[in-house]
């Protein structure tokens, strides 16, 4: 992709290690669960899900040498109800954390966006320099977005929850066809939406302020 960086091309695409990292510590485990699910059952399938979370959070500690936020509570919480699947033996508490988490993430972003305290520029404020308006804008955008994956998620898991369709000599299951909607459907949407917000930011995109000077403008006020 071209950069629209005029920092001698510093930046060439925004958010692109988060994003990178946001979506393979979330598609490599749901394609470890969907395979060794569709061969071993749920229980060895959610075991898969676990153990592949947690090496994709120390992958990218190592690669971002730091802790991103989303990937480990995104994480935490794949494990948490992970585990609630392999005590009750119901594979609902697996599906129904991506509902309960896009959901919380979605009202903690405009709850703090009306309460004047923006996620996004909290994490991101001191590499990347946009205005307030780009901030506020990305704000609502993946609140919108986290909603309303979360309301497609849930009715994905109720309709699909009963069914069973016999195919090429197996039977693919509610299930199955939960893991595959997220591979197929939901992670490449992930994907161009946040292609498009990187695209959106760029008019709102500030000249890098110089040391010492920024911290008493309107546009850089403090979340």
């Amino acid at each position: 992709m071209q950069t629209t960086d005029t920092a001698k091309g510093r930046f060439h695409f925004p958010f692109n290690g988060e994003q990178v990292v946001n979506i393979a510590s979330e598609l490599g485990p749901l394609c470890a669960m969907f395979i060794v699910n569709g061969v071993y059952g749920i229980a060895a399938g959610t075991w898969a899900l676990i153990v592949c979370t947690i090496l994709s959070l120390v992958a990218s500690l190592w690669v971002l040498g730091r802790p991103p936020v989303m990937p480990f509570i995104a994480g935490a919480v794949s494990v948490t109800f992970g585990a609630l699947t392999l005590i009750t033996g119901d594979a609902m508490w697996v599906q129904i954390k991506v509902t309960i988490f896009n959901a919380l993430v979605a009202a903690v972003l405009w709850f703090g966006l009306k309460m004047g305290h923006n996620f996004f520029k909290f994490v991101f404020g001191k590499t990347f320099h946009y205005t307030v308006e780009g901030w506020e804008k990305m704000t609502r955008n993946v609140a919108i977005f986290f909603l309303v994956t979360a309301i497609v998620n849930e009715a994905v898991r109720l309709n699909c929850g009963k069914w069973h369709i016999h195919l090429l000599n197996r039977v693919i299951t509610g299930v199955d066809i939960w893991i595959l909607f997220k591979i197929v459907v939901i992670m490449p949407l992930t994907a161009l939406f946040f292609v498009w917000q990187v695209r959106l930011l760029q008019k709102y995109r500030l000249p890098e302020p110089v040391q010492g000077t920024a911290g008493g403008t309107g546009l850089d006020r403090a979340v």
